[in-house]
């Protein structure tokens, strides 16, 4: 994470963050969001072909089965029997049309379920640049604010130990 390897800033809680990997995040972000919004609304114009697809088979097979009956009347078949064929295909009919149905909704709620936690991700992404920013923002300010109010800004070097604190801290035994 950006955060967990940028350094700190001394005597804060505060860390440095690199501008350019900031920006570059920040491009990934942009081009990853208007992908993630078509691949989901691909997903959704699917379960739409889909299901018409299936609803389209489903009346072929009845036409078919329709032809059937009539070809086989034609044929001079008993009426009982051509009736029976009737009802078999009505109902088979029935059957791919509830079954094509059931898919075509199955199809759409896994569709739905893909964008939402694709969605999801992608907020939490967002989330935690956003994060990110605001802290790197928050420390520039606080920077920007410390620097105006005090005319002498402190360099890393005047808080790095002088020979003698080392020695006397040696002496002492206490710190190391």
């Amino acid at each position: 994470m950006l955060v967990d390897s940028s350094k700190s800033v001394p005597l804060s809680n505060n860390v440095m963050v690199d501008k350019s990997k900031i920006s570059e995040l920040v491009a990934q972000l942009r081009m990853s969001v208007p992908q993630e919004v078509r691949r989901a609304e691909e997903m959704l114009s699917r379960k739409d072909d889909i299901m018409s697809s299936a609803v389209s088979e489903a009346h072929q097979a009845r036409q078919q089965f329709e032809q059937d009956f009539r070809t086989r009347l034609n044929e001079h078949e008993l009426g009982r029997r051509a009736e029976e064929i009737l009802r078999e295909a009505e109902a088979t009919a029935r059957r791919m049309i509830s079954q094509a149905e059931q898919e075509a909704e199955n199809r759409r709620n896994q569709a739905d379920a893909y964008a939402l936690r694709t969605l999801r991700d992608l907020e939490r992404e967002l989330t935690t640049a956003t994060g990110s920013v605001r802290k790197g923002i928050d420390m520039l300010a606080g920077s920007t604010l410390a620097a105006s109010a005090s005319p002498s800004v402190p360099s890393p070097d005047d808080f790095a130990p002088n020979s003698s604190d080392e020695k006397e801290t040696a002496d002492h035994g206490t710190f190391r």
